[in-house]
């Protein structure tokens, strides 16, 4: 079979779908369809609609989108049914039924931002880097019953920098994952995969997971954290969902901080955790247990982002303050 004949139904939503798709239709491949999340309202009484990012580059290449508001619908099964595709590619999308994924004749397969079986979950390069992990990388994978546990089609590993933040790892693993969809393609194509059941690459060992980040997940702990932990847990959320902790004047006032960019200091200090040690101009770093996170990078609410040397010299904060 030529690549011009296999027919493709591709399912995304997110930016870090698109480049994939990009590369599906750059490379000449039959893409008879696209799914995708419902426009989104947006606007203060939501009175605009939002097409998602996979929508508008299908939009801008003559794709054929479908936006389901249930996957189970019938009106919607008929329409994939329809398009009488060999093979489905699904990159941040949806969990999918089992009468969607088994619908092709090829299978449908999923690209994760992890190296599976570990990281199973939503949030892959965000607990990878908040767990300290030097390495990770992404996943072909055939889906079946459950998230995340279907047949191991192809890996690549990727090194964590001991700086790189959640935006540096989602925009390389977005490129390789758009090369390595292309490349699980041709090896479908040309009747040569070999997957690999996750229960043989688990070899007993507890995994970790990766579950949907919430508001209070991101929630600074500096009673319990060190600053290694603390360090990885900042990069870990930035530059979104964003750490976040309170600032606590002496006088009781709270004012929420976002906290994007950090450095270590291992220094051994009196201090109680929390504290904030500051010299009003140039640093602001707060006590951890085995040293400081000096911060870089803050944001108020209600304020934009920036360093701390530009929010000292227009605050009044001091070594009298807290945060929690």
């Amino acid at each position: 079979m030529k690549k011009e004949d296999l027919r493709i139904v591709y399912m995304g939503t997110p930016e870090f779908a698109v480049e994939s798709l990009r590369r599906l239709v750059d490379g000449g491949y039959n893409v008879v369809g696209v799914v995708t999340m419902p426009d989104k309202a947006i606007g203060r009484h939501h009175e605009t609609l939002q097409p998602s990012p996979v929508k508008q580059f299908a939009m801008e290449h003559g794709l054929k989108v479908l936006q389901p508001e249930r996957l189970k619908d019938e009106i919607f099964l008929q329409e994939l049914r329809d398009l009488n595709a060999d093979l489905q590619i699904v990159v941040a999308f949806r969990m999918l039924p089992e009468v969607v994924w088994n619908m092709p004749s090829k299978g449908t397969f999923n690209l994760h931002a992890a190296l599976l079986p570990k990281y199973r979950g939503a949030a892959p390069i965000n607990w990878a880097i908040i767990n300290g992990e030097t390495e990770t990388g992404i996943t072909t994978f055939f889906l079946d019953h459950d998230i995340d546990t279907g047949e191991v089609i192809q890996q690549v590993k990727v090194p964590i920098s001991d700086e790189d933040n959640v935006g540096d790892v989602y925009d390389r693993l977005m490129m390789l994952g758009g090369d390595l969809v292309v490349e699980t393609v041709d090896n479908i194509i040309a009747d040569c995969v070999q997957p690999i059941p996750q229960s043989e690459m688990t070899e007993g060992k507890e995994l970790p997971v990766a579950p949907k980040i919430f508001k209070e997940t991101c929630k600074m702990d500096w009673q319990t954290k060190n600053v290694k932990t603390m360090y990885d847990f900042v990069r870990g959320l930035s530059p979104y969902p964003a750490a976040w902790t309170e600032l606590v004047s002496p006088e009781g006032k709270v004012d929420v901080m976002k906290v994007y960019r950090t450095e270590k200091i291992f220094k051994e200090h009196s201090l109680p955790l929390g504290q904030v040690d500051t010299d009003g101009r140039t640093y602001l770093q707060v006590a951890l247990k085995d040293g400081f996170l000096r911060l870089h990078e803050i944001q108020l609410a209600g304020k934009k982002c920036m360093a701390v040397a530009d929010f000292l010299r227009g605050s009044k904060i001091n070594s009298n303050y807290q945060v929690r």
